[in-house]
């Protein structure tokens, strides 16, 4: 048979002897028919061929279907990228939204309060004048007494020897001042006679011995006496001791501390090794201490009304004046030590409570911002203002904190327009858009909606 040039392997001469359908073709096609790729086709294709090749084409669909996909997914990635980019030039292009808050003039007196602790107008530490043993005590802790009331009687055996033997030695002294008296008396006298004998009865030698002797005596008769206030001295002393047996207030006042018993053996003396008899305190009227920071500290006047709450008392309020400062600042605290004196005659308060005493100050000329427009920068302190659509970045003085709002001594007057939790990225002369003005939002030609 002549060899025809189109057949092929898949296609084999018609009426060729056991012929036989290729597998991998699929069902029988005539010989010069097209061929047709169907899905049909292709899943007779795969049933026909063997397990190599259906991998194979497996393989292959898998890797065109991951190709299509990641063509797809990079260029959606492409698009979005494009799109953010656009966007965030738009918004760098933009100006910055901001809320802002109008300054107002702050109010005539604004009250300032503070922490302090009370004391008393009076406090002793008494301790035993004398040496002793506690005979008696009749005052105890929390009494009231007056001034000169007696407290307690200490019992002085020692004391007591020593005033005698300086009473002994008193009328020792003054015994031998009658002697000397005698003896300067008799010298004196003896003197007299030499002095007024006739010229020539007594030599001058005796007359000059008689006037040693008297002179002498009358020297004797001084000693004697200076000896006799010396004793009386001494007598003096022992019983002005004596009378710090009575163990006496020095004012009057309450007890605080009783720390003597019957038969406790004191010691005078004010030293640490010695023993302390009471504490007591004046608690009428009573002083108030507070530490007031550096910037209120040009406010506290002598005479400026305080008042003074503690929670001890049912929130009773107590008014008072400053009585006086400490006209210097504390370098390590930074605060003015200020006193007020607080009448207390029904003695509600009592030294060592905390309380809170509350200043009234004068505002004039002071402004009030919300505290959300202060910046603290190394700098200093400063608040944005917002003039003409743009940012203008302010130094300003604080005049007083209190919490939510601060008062502004400097840098903003009322009616200015500052900006709420500004930015960090806002910088002074960057152009804003204000979107809320005391808490309002804006329409778009710059007036607030209702």
């Amino acid at each position: 048979m002549p060899h025809d040039a189109k057949a092929t392997r898949a296609d084999p001469p018609a009426g060729a002897p056991n012929s036989a359908p290729d597998r991998r073709e699929g069902p029988t096609r005539e010989a010069g028919t097209p061929r047709r790729y169907t899905v049909r086709w292709f899943v007779s294709y795969m049933r026909a061929a063997d397990t190599g090749t259906r991998t194979q084409v497996a393989a292959g669909i898998v890797l065109g279907v991951l190709l299509v996909a990641f063509i797809i997914v990079f260029f959606m990635r492409r698009f979005e990228a494009h799109e953010l980019a656009v966007e965030t030039a738009l918004a760098a292009a933009a100006p910055a939204e901001v809320d802002v808050t109008t300054v107002k003039p702050a109010a005539p007196t604004s009250a300032l309060v503070l922490p302090g602790e009370t004391a008393a107008w009076y406090e002793a530490t008494i301790y035993a004048r004398v040496d002793g043993y506690v005979s008696n005590w009749s005052i105890d802790i929390g009494d009231h007494v007056t001034a000169g009331q007696v407290l307690a009687v200490i019992d002085t055996p020692d004391l007591d020897a020593q005033l005698a033997a300086a009473r002994a030695e008193l009328r020792t002294a003054e015994a031998n001042v009658k002697v000397r008296e005698a003896q300067a008396n008799f010298a004196e006298t003896t003197y007299a006679r030499w002095r007024e004998s006739p010229k020539g009865v007594v030599s001058e030698q005796e007359t000059a011995d008689k006037k040693a002797g008297y002179e002498s005596a009358a020297a004797a008769l001084v000693a004697a006496q200076a000896d006799v206030n010396q004793a009386q001295g001494d007598v003096d002393k022992y019983m002005a001791f004596e009378e710090y047996k009575k163990v006496t207030a020095p004012f009057a006042g309450v007890i605080t501390q009783r720390r003597i018993d019957i038969g406790n053996l004191v010691t005078a003396g004010s030293t640490a090794a010695t023993t302390v008899l009471y504490r007591m305190t004046q608690n009428d009227p009573i002083r108030v201490f507070v530490n007031v920071p550096q910037n209120a500290a040009p406010s506290m006047k002598v005479g400026s009304p305080v008042d003074v709450v503690t929670s001890g008392t049912g929130a009773r309020v107590f008014s008072g004046t400053i009585t006086r400062t400490s006209d210097a600042v504390d370098p390590q605290s930074r605060t003015l030590k200020v006193e007020a004196d607080i009448p207390n005659k029904d003695g509600a308060l009592v030294p060592g409570l905390y309380v809170d005493a509350t200043f009234h100050l004068r505002t004039k000329g002071v402004s009030e911002v919300p505290a959300a427009a202060i910046m603290f920068h190394s700098r200093g302190t400063e608040v944005a203002v917002v003039e003409g659509g743009h940012v203008q970045i302010r130094p300003v003085t604080i005049a007083e904190d209190n919490g939510t709002t601060v008062n502004l001594a400097s840098g903003v007057l009322p009616g200015d327009q500052v900006v709420l939790n500004i930015n960090s990225q806002i910088a002074d002369g960057n152009e804003v858009d204000v979107v809320m003005v005391d808490g309002k939002p804006v329409a778009p030609n710059g007036k607030k909606k209702a």
